[in-house]
């Protein structure tokens, strides 16, 4: 069970890095999104960091 919720987050992690690098090579990124999702992939990062 631990492993697999591990791998979930890494899972959420990645994807979150994906769409922070699409919004970043728009020509008009919005950078409220950028860091929202940047917040939402370090509190993931804090969890896997603690497990």
């Amino acid at each position: 069970m631990e492993q697999s919720h591990a791998s979930a987050l890494q899972f959420k992690h990645a994807g979150l890095e994906r769409r922070i690098a699409e919004e970043q090579s728009r020509p008009m990124p919005d950078v409220a999104m950028i860091q929202t999702l940047k917040k939402r992939k370090l509190r993931i990062k804090e969890e896997l960091e603690h497990r």
